[in-house]
């Protein structure tokens, strides 16, 4: 594979290093909530990137650079839950071993509450409330219908309050 040379190249690499060092950790985030485990996550980031990199001349600006990568690091998580050797792995993740882009949870009930909510579910909380995006980037993200992603979003909501039914009663 021949890479390009002169200054194209050096504006991809320049614009690559931009984007790992603005969404690098949020990724690796998403991705370790994803794959549930640290190591993983960190070569999901880095395909991720790489597979950015070999297409941002192809990047057409029709949505934020940060959903873009989402959707890469996102699908490369999916790929990556597809073989057989990951659904062998013990992939148990504490809170703890996760980078830091959003505020920890004060008690680790909701994160295991959350990761305990079947991948579909799991995944629009993460996005919506991690990641911050809105219902229509993650319908974008998902190639889902704005109201597949409402609704999963209610479901998940309704399991979460269930499951942690009495976990602010401390006062």
């Amino acid at each position: 594979m021949r890479f390009a040379q002169g200054p194209c190249r050096d504006d991809a690499e320049k614009r690559l290093e931009a984007l790992m060092n603005a969404y690098g950790t949020q990724l690796k985030r998403l991705c370790c909530l994803y794959l549930r485990d640290a190591a993983l996550a960190e070569d999901a980031v880095q395909e991720t990137f790489l597979k950015a990199w070999r297409a941002m001349g192809k990047f057409r600006g029709e949505c934020s650079e940060k959903t873009w990568l989402t959707r890469i690091a996102v699908n490369v998580c999916r790929d990556m839950q597809r073989t057989a050797w990951f659904r062998r792995l013990d992939r148990r993740i504490v809170p703890e071993e996760l980078p830091l882009t959003a505020p920890e949870p004060d008690d680790p009930a909701l994160a295991e509450a959350i990761m305990a909510l079947p991948a579909r579910d799991r995944e629009v909380i993460l996005l919506r409330y991690y990641e911050q995006l809105p219902p229509e980037a993650i319908a974008r993200l998902l190639r889902i219908p704005l109201n597949t992603v409402k609704s999963r979003l209610a479901r998940a909501k309704k399991k979460l309050r269930q499951t942690l039914e009495g976990w602010c009663d401390d006062a």
